[in-house]
């Protein structure tokens, strides 16, 4: 949104969607072969307002190159996990 934003574009819709195949066999620990997580994901961004097709297509194309979410997701990185028990 930040991005049509800032090029003066107002949207009339913003979605996006998400899927990927997860196997609960590694997900619930029962085949220690299978890998817990997803292989891939897929998104699709539904995109509407008063930019052009090329406007569009720009923003996402920098979305893609400075959004912190996609670097996150799409990179292994080390994340540091702590346990804090409350009573």
């Amino acid at each position: 949104m930040a991005g049509a934003a800032l090029n003066g574009i107002t949207l009339t819709r913003l979605e996006i969607e998400t899927s990927g195949q997860l196997d609960l066999r590694g997900f619930l620990g029962l085949d220690a072969n299978v890998k817990p997580g997803y292989e891939s994901l897929r998104s699709v961004v539904y995109i509407a307002g008063n930019g052009t097709a090329e406007q569009f297509e720009e923003i996402h194309d920098n979305v893609m190159k400075t959004s912190s979410n996609f670097f996150n997701i799409s990179r292994p990185g080390r994340i540091d996990a702590t346990l804090k028990i409350e009573n």
